[in-house]
């Protein structure tokens, strides 16, 4: 660690007594009382950000003039000012994580063919990758299902692991959470992270935990006063070296929350009606702080289930200050007398505890009313479309036939009775048609986080089955953790029984359905939703449910809470009004509603404070680094530079800095461009990278059975990230993609210019390639929203791709396709590629690129159709910082750290 090299320009450093001895801490009201701007009244959010300026304070990276932009935040007109932020922490999990630390290795191999010291690529601040990711449900509705999954996932995953593993040993500052633990977010939430840190360089210092994660709901810790969102692999790895964060100044929109809970309610019904409130308000890029008495009366899991969708609201985080629920939470879970008593004295001695006296300024406020939260799901292809419970059964119906445009399925009037038969197990038939459920799954970090709808599942199913209900046994149904605390809540409380005799076992400790590892279905049940062509549905307690996301069979999903996960897996269907039918007939032969069998706050409050004890997680957390003994098993490889094997299938060289000169090449025109796409508005990340599994028949399945690899062996595609040849070939293989270019085909088809034949989106961008033919995108509104892959981006680069015109972007896939050297260009407001008349068959030229562009700039694109008619139109340059347009001139981001690395250590002799 490097000495402490702050100039304190404003004589902030100071000292104060933690309860365990001094330390030392960087005042902000010293910002105040020499007259700079009123500190006392910005939002929390934004005085986390202001005490990392100053305490980093270095007068090259971060100035004086920084530090005092920031104190001078302005509720009412943030502006336009770049500044820099540099995270104290940096947590991925395995699917992004391995690309990342895949880079470093290759770092380390450009690095010494540079001239320079491959032992200089090293994370200088910490980081924690945890092994999440990687669990499907291969086995459902046993006992012997989490040991089962557990065994295939290090099957699948073992070369990965031994990479992960002479990575824990070759870097420093990086550890790694082993599998069968739990979810990242949940492990970051209950262990990781410690509100207040303190590092050590010749004295202790004292300041707020941050971190930025390769996992969009990184934001879930915000709800313990944590600052941190998302970013790409390639942003993260940038941070590890040492590099700043450039960003915009944001707006921050207070919340207020204010009334109380109504019977029936849930966490997760609040959670999607701020959602939908916030993503139709508009709060792309900005910070909301949440406030109000509804807040203080909240506990802190209800606000972590909050804070956790803030990537489905749009914003960059959903922010909860350190307040009195913060501390008893950090008790509740085992947290040290001693941290909790940091946490709480230095918080109140900076003005960063909140006390709920009086609001902060905001940009913008909205309000809440708790009292106004309804039971509801969304769905069902986004998780901003939340329905009312009572709505469900009438929005399913309208959307059968609602245009495709519109979120519908566009079946005809003579489909909607289609029905088929499933061969059930025992030997019986089941009918299935438009709307059963056919996967049930509690998982995800949103909401296994929170034991009140842990424990309100549970109660649920124990009434279910004192009733005599069953799972109709087409239902694939799933439990997965995120944190193996929770299984040892559920079993002290007595609920686990009855969830596990509704068939909702234990699968696994990880992210399983929400990201795609749902595993296969029953075949009985994917042949009778091929024979009938059927769109059925899932029900998850998940964060994202993007067409073709969950189930490539599965075309209706719908995030819930996980009673109401339980609830839906009892009825068998989604086409059912829970107010006037039943979800089942009881052993004697009545018919039960939901209301019976729904437990009240009052029972889930009791259980909460019954079964969740501190002991249990420091129990669970006592070993979470080498308590599990496959992992332990796996051999480790020696060296700093990685052994890179040519067979390997899982594990590759990336070929991003093969070769990579000193200097960068001057900038030029994009010249004779051709679309390899054109698409329409919210094109997702799922949609652009390789994710969930691999078909035997694409160009990926190809490769890998062209090297000997079973299409049983295939593994996700995210499980592979390790091995760019697959996942180039995967790159814009979703298979809902609707790609204008062939309209009336889903898929990874396009159209080669000018030969006019369709190939895959592969085949096509080599043929390009192969003619030195640079690529664009064109699309329509928030292209790249979802989760935060850099494979979103480093797969478009890897084609070919220069460019992507956009009418706008997801924020954090904006900086990711900067990061890999892609421009992002967007249309002038009110324009489109539509309206501009463009079909994508045009030969394009982007011009004014140069040295001298600037962030901002305003570009002209010239497209000349096939009847040689040449159009003009001017775009907005996406390079929205000095910064951003110094990683576009070199290349991406990660060549510029390389590129500076390798000069600082020429200069001086001397490891970076």
């Amino acid at each position: 660690m490097t000495a402490e090299r702050n100039s304190d320009l404003f004589g902030a450093r100071d000292t104060f007594e933690t309860g365990s001895g001094k330390a030392v801490f960087y005042r902000l009201d010293v910002l105040e009382r020499q007259g700079i701007a009123p500190v006392s009244k910005l939002p929390f959010s934004i005085k986390v950000l202001l005490e990392a300026a100053l305490r980093e304070m270095d007068g090259f990276t971060i100035t004086r003039d920084d530090v005092a932009t920031l104190a001078q935040w302005n509720a009412t007109a943030p502006g336009s000012h770049e500044i820099p932020f540099k995270p104290g922490r940096v947590i991925l999990q395995d699917f992004t994580g391995v690309p990342s630390v895949l880079d470093l290795a290759a770092l380390r191999e450009a690095m010494q063919q540079l001239g320079g010291d491959p032992q200089c690529i090293n994370p200088l601040v910490p980081v924690d990758l945890v092994i999440d990711h990687s669990v499907q449900v291969d086995l459902f509705g046993s006992n012997t299902a989490l040991f089962y999954n557990a065994e295939r996932e290090f099957e699948r995953n073992r070369e990965r692991y031994e990479f992960l593993r002479w990575g824990q040993r070759a870097f420093d500052n990086f550890r790694v959470v082993p599998p069968a633990t739990g979810i990242i977010h949940q492990v970051n939430l209950e262990y990781l992270a410690t509100v207040v840190r303190t590092r050590t360089n010749g004295a202790t210092v004292v300041f707020p935990d941050s971190l930025v994660g390769t996992d969009s709901h990184t934001t879930m810790i915000n709800s313990l006063g944590v600052l941190g969102w998302g970013v790409g692999g390639i942003e993260a790895e940038a941070v590890m070296l040492g590099q700043p964060i450039s960003m915009l100044m944001p707006e921050v929109i207070g919340f207020k929350i204010y009334g109380e809970w109504p019977e029936g309610a849930t966490a997760t019904d609040l959670a999607l009606t701020v959602t939908q409130i916030l993503r139709k308000q508009g709060v792309v890029g900005k910070f909301v702080e949440f406030f109000g008495p509804g807040v203080s009366a909240m506990s802190l899991a209800d606000r972590a289930t909050i804070a956790n969708m803030a990537p489905e609201y749009g914003a960059t985080m959903g922010f909860f200050p350190v307040d009195d629920e913060t501390l008893r939470y950090l008790i509740g879970t085992g947290r040290s007398e001693e941290l909790v008593e940091r946490v709480e004295r230095y918080t109140k001695e900076n003005g960063l505890f909140r006390t709920g006296e009086s609001a902060p300024d905001y940009s913008a406020t909205f309000e809440l009313d708790l009292a106004t939260v309804e039971p509801s799901v969304a769905g069902p292809k986004r998780p901003q479309d939340r329905r009312a419970l009572s709505a469900v059964k009438r929005a399913f119906q309208a959307a059968l036939q609602a245009p495709v445009a519109e979120r519908g399925f566009a079946l005809p009037e003579e489909a909607l009775a289609r029905r088929a038969t499933v061969v059930t197990p025992d030997g019986t038939n089941a009918t299935i048609g438009h709307g059963t459920v056919v996967l049930a799954a509690i998982t995800s970090c949103t909401n296994t986080s929170n034991p009140s709808v842990m424990l309100g599942a549970g109660l649920l199913a124990r009434k279910a089955v004192e009733r005599g209900l069953r799972v109709p046994p087409y239902v694939k149904t799933s439990l997965a953790p995120g944190s193996r605390v929770v299984n040892e809540y559920l079993t002290y409380a007595g609920l686990l029984p009855y969830l596990e005799a509704l068939g909702f076992h234990i699968v696994g400790y990880g992210c399983t359905t929400c990201i795609g590892n749902s595993g296969p279905l029953p075949e009985a049940v994917v042949a009778a939703v091929q024979e009938g062509d059927l769109v059925v549905s899932a029900v998850l307690s998940g964060n994202r449910n993007f067409e073709g996301r969950i189930n490539p069979y599965v075309k209706a999903n719908y995030l819930a809470s996980p009673p109401l996960v339980v609830a839906y897996a009892l009825a068998g269907r989604v086409d059912i009004d829970f107010a006037t039918e039943p979800i089942g007939i009881d052993r004697d032969g009545n018919p039960v509603s939901l209301r019976e069998i729904w437990p009240t706050l009052d029972e889930v409050r009791h259980e909460v404070q019954r079964a969740l004890l501190p002991e249990m997680f420091r129990r669970q957390y006592a070993n979470v680094f080498d308590g599990n003994d496959a992992w332990n098993q796996i051999p480790v490889a020696e060296g700093a530079l990685y052994e890179w094997r040519a067979d390997s299938t899982y594990i590759q060289q990336p070929p991003f800095f093969v070769d990579l000169a000193p200097e960068p090449a001057p900038l030029r025109p994009i010249l004779e461009a051709r679309a390899l796409a054109v698409l329409g508005d919210s094109i997702t990340t799922d949609h652009i990278s390789p994710a969930g599994g691999i078909a035997a028949e694409s160009p990926a399945g190809q490769y890998l059975i062209a090297r000997g690899v079973r299409p049983a062996d295939f593994n996700a595609y995210g499980a592979r990230r390790g091995n760019h040849e697959v996942l180039m070939r995967g790159t814009f293989a979703n298979i809902r993609l609707k790609n204008h270019l062939v309209p009336g085909v889903e898929g990874g088809v396009t159209v080669h210019l000018p030969s006019g034949e369709q190939p895959s989106i592969y085949a096509a961008a080599m043929r390009y390639q192969d003619a030195g033919t640079p690529l664009i995108i064109l699309a329509g509104q928030e292209y790249g929203t979802g989760s935060s892959r850099d494979w979103a981006a480093k797969g478009p680069a890897l084609l070919g791709v220069k460019a992507v015109i956009a009418e706008s972007f997801e924020r954090i896939h904006r900086s990711n396709l900067v990061g890999m050297g892609i421009l992002p260009l967007q249309f002038k407001p009110g324009e489109n590629w539509r309206s501009l008349g463009l079909s994508g068959r045009e030969v394009y030229d982007i011009e004014e690129i140069d040295d001298d562009i600037r962030p901002g700039a305003e570009l002209t694109v010239r497209a000349t159709g096939e009847d040689g008619h040449a159009l003009r139109f001017q775009v907005i340059a996406r390079l929205d910082t000095p910064v951003e347009v110094n990683y576009y001139r070199n290349g991406g981001i990660l060549q510029t750290v390389l590129r500076s690395l390798a000069r600082r250590g020429s200069s001086n002799g001397q490891r970076a």
